[in-house]
């Protein structure tokens, strides 16, 4: 027994941690009913909220709050550049789903209800919170559809470079790839619980849509046998809500090609074709100043709108996303409210000088709501563990 009149550290550390709580359902309960006229009296749910937190150490929310909670989160999210469409975002409440093969089997029902047969429908699937009683599910996979990387024996990698150590890790779990690998094998999908430990699930081929990517002028691009999947589903971050936090809350826009052609087939460490495409076009390489580079890679991302384009599957291209952001921005500024912006992901990575978000000045300040991202989370999804619960 503690000697009388000493305080208990984990007493006064738990007591911080519901303090913290309560002003995190406070503020996102004013928010919420400050925007949401047709909300219940705001006194009577502050004051039921705040004695299901002394009980429990956290509350749950109702169907009105989450849906609001999430569409903000995606307005508050300083990394995207797409938020002109924050209020249509569609949110399914599966907070009462917890074992992996349910949450897995969500998130391939995700991904078709998603893609709606290629106009891509904003979504975000919500599962079990985190509570002082229970961990939540972890979805280990940075999206829920990434491309397999195998390390050659000469260094090289066929497929992604960025999941290399992912798919290692994957193999000694016991996944097996295809008999014959290669450069876009999708991943299993990985779902962790702290009663399961981590699960591996393939993901179904009527799940997993993709777009072959071909030229609108160069006949010899289809020949490449490059390809792409149709729906971005972000599975990584935690969405963060009036001081509850949903570790496992899969969603999704649509693709700005740029995305696509300018970065993920590439970037210098991931699928890396420029110097490919260039080769294939006859330019010359061996000066920089040809800006052999530049050429090859606005070639690779105009083959990307095509197909996406031809495919009737939904995707913007970085100068009609950058004047909608201005949009947003204007809006969000006439409705009273400060727009958080991180330059360095708005601005798009081709001709970003020629987009009208390039010659401004933004704060990346986090707010909340929002979708955060954790660095162990982060870790998992590059290096394939450690678990979250060991």
């Amino acid at each position: 027994m503690r000697p009388t009149g000493r305080p208990d550290p984990e007493r006064s550390a738990e007591s911080a941690d519901i303090e913290v709580v309560r002003a995190a359902a406070r503020e996102f309960l004013e928010l919420f009913h400050g925007e949401s006229p047709r909300a219940e009296r705001l006194g009577p749910r502050i004051a039921a909220v705040m004695r299901e937190i002394e009980l429990t150490g956290t509350y749950w929310h109702t169907a009105e709050e989450l849906a609001f909670g999430a569409r903000v989160a995606w307005r508050n999210n300083a990394r995207c550049i797409g938020r002109l469409y924050w209020r249509s975002l569609q949110v399914r409440d599966l907070r009462t789903v917890s074992g992996a093969g349910d949450v897995a089997g969500s998130c391939f029902d995700h991904l078709q209800v998603a893609h709606n047969g290629g106009k891509i429908r904003p979504m975000i699937s919500v599962f079990a919170p985190e509570t002082p009683a229970r961990p939540a599910p972890r979805i280990w996979n940075e999206q829920l559809v990434r491309y397999a990387g195998y390390e050659q024996p000469d260094g090289r990698v066929l497929g992604d470079p960025r999941y290399r150590t992912f798919t290692s890790e994957l193999v000694q779990r016991g996944w097996q790839p295809p008999d014959v690998p290669g450069a876009f094998d999708v991943l299993p999908l990985v779902v962790e619980t702290v009663e399961e430990g981590p699960q591996m699930f393939q993901l179904p081929r009527q799940a997993v849509h993709e777009v072959p990517l071909e030229h609108p002028e160069l006949a010899w691009f289809a020949e490449l046998g490059l390809r792409w999947h149709a729906v971005p589903v972000i599975s990584n971050n935690r969405l963060v809500i009036g001081g509850v936090s949903y570790p496992a809350a899969p969603f999704n826009g649509w693709y700005m090609g740029t995305e696509i052609g300018a970065r993920n087939l590439g970037d210098s460490d991931r699928y890396a074709l420029v110097p490919e495409i260039a080769e294939q076009m006859g330019l010359d390489t061996s000066d920089e100043a040809t800006l052999w580079r530049d050429r090859a890679l606005v070639e690779l991302n105009r083959a990307v709108l095509h197909s996406f384009t031809a495919n009737g599957v939904s995707i913007t291209d970085h100068h009609t996303e950058s004047r909608r952001f201005l949009i947003h921005l204007e809006r969000e500024e006439r409705a009273g409210r400060r727009c958080p912006a991180d330059w360095t992901w708005i601005v798009p990575p081709l001709s970003g000088s020629q987009t009208p978000v390039f010659h401004r000045y933004y704060t990346a300040e986090t707010q909340l709501p929002n979708y955060l991202t954790d660095p162990d989370a982060t870790h998992r999804s590059l290096q394939g563990g450690p678990p979250a619960f060991p």
